[in-house]
């Protein structure tokens, strides 16, 4: 893998549009090159923050090369790019994940299928992912939401049984389960990624073994999320704890809020970020602002 995972803190980002609903290059490009200056360790797009179920498959290529080219010629060229693949049928995960792979990506994350929930069972929801792995032209991460996947929750032996595949190479956890973490990151083969799902448990998740977290309040405060990672390592343990409890506050606001209220922060305090395809609801940008003060004055500290 010409740019493997490396330990840290992971952004999804969100999807830009302008005023008549069509995707915003310029500020998908900007956005993407500021977070990579701000010592992200990754990029994903079409994650559950970037509105993958809005976009048409055109689009999600499009962004995709678009995050993938602006990061290059900004000299971010070893820093990988993760798209979100996942569809309710497996010949459509795959197609999107042959897509991603022509679009420049180096990785691709996918939720289960959980539409018809009540006719899947176990079997066949692990062999979807391996079915993917077998046709995906790039690695493989299994994405383990049950809040956007109907419930759909993964455990720990079905995880592990998957991450012997060979073309499956890691795992986001936005299940919140960090004894399921722990069982995982201490039984998958080496080099394995372990990731939580959220920066509210970046230091829960080091500590149980896993390498980092996928984080999508990392849009607005990516410097306070990477310093917990960076303290963490330094041994700098207290002072982590105490910056820990000021993500987890910030990420408070977009667990509630959603990708809106991510896209409400980001407006507030850079300039940029915009309203949700239609028929989603924008969230208030100037309350969203007053919630994100505390760890806002954070990251200015950082810059």
């Amino acid at each position: 893998m010409s740019r493997p995972l490396a330990g840290g803190v992971y952004v999804p980002t969100v999807a830009f549009f302008d005023s008549n609903e069509e995707v915003d290059t310029a500020t998908t490009e900007k956005h993407a090159v500021n977070l990579a200056k701000a010592g992200v360790s990754g990029i994903v797009v079409q994650g559950s923050n970037g509105e993958a179920v809005h976009l048409d498959r055109a689009e999600r290529k499009f962004i995709a090369s678009v995050t993938r080219k602006a990061l290059d010629a900004a000299g971010f060229d070893k820093l990988p790019v993760i798209v979100g693949t996942g569809a309710q049928s497996t010949r459509e995960t795959i197609l999107l994940s042959k897509d991603a792979a022509e679009a420049g990506a180096d990785y691709v994350i996918a939720l289960p299928p959980s539409y018809y929930k009540g006719q899947d069972t176990s079997a066949s929801r692990l062999q979807y992912f391996k079915d993917v792995a077998d046709a995906s032209p790039i690695p493989v991460l299994i994405y383990n939401y049950p809040g956007a996947a109907n419930g759909v929750d993964l455990n720990s032996d079905e995880i592990i049984e998957l991450s012997q595949h060979a073309n499956i190479v890691g795992v986001k956890l936005t299940c919140g389960n960090t004894g399921k973490l722990a069982r995982i990151a201490a039984s998958v083969k080496p080099g394995f990624f372990t990731s939580g799902g959220s920066c509210d448990f970046t230091l829960q998740t080091l500590i149980a073994g896993g390498q980092g977290v996928i984080a999508g309040t990392a849009n607005i405060i990516p410097r306070t999320c990477v310093q917990v990672y960076k303290l963490y390592l330094d041994g700098k343990v207290a002072e982590a704890q105490k910056l820990q409890a000021i993500v987890a506050r910030a990420d408070w606001v977009c667990i509630q809020g959603g990708f809106p209220a991510v896209k409400a922060a980001l407006k507030a305090f850079y300039g940029y970020g915009g309203v949700p395809r239609r028929p989603t609801p924008a969230a208030d940008v100037q309350a969203t602002k007053a919630s994100y003060e505390e760890s806002w004055a954070v990251e200015q500290s950082l810059a």
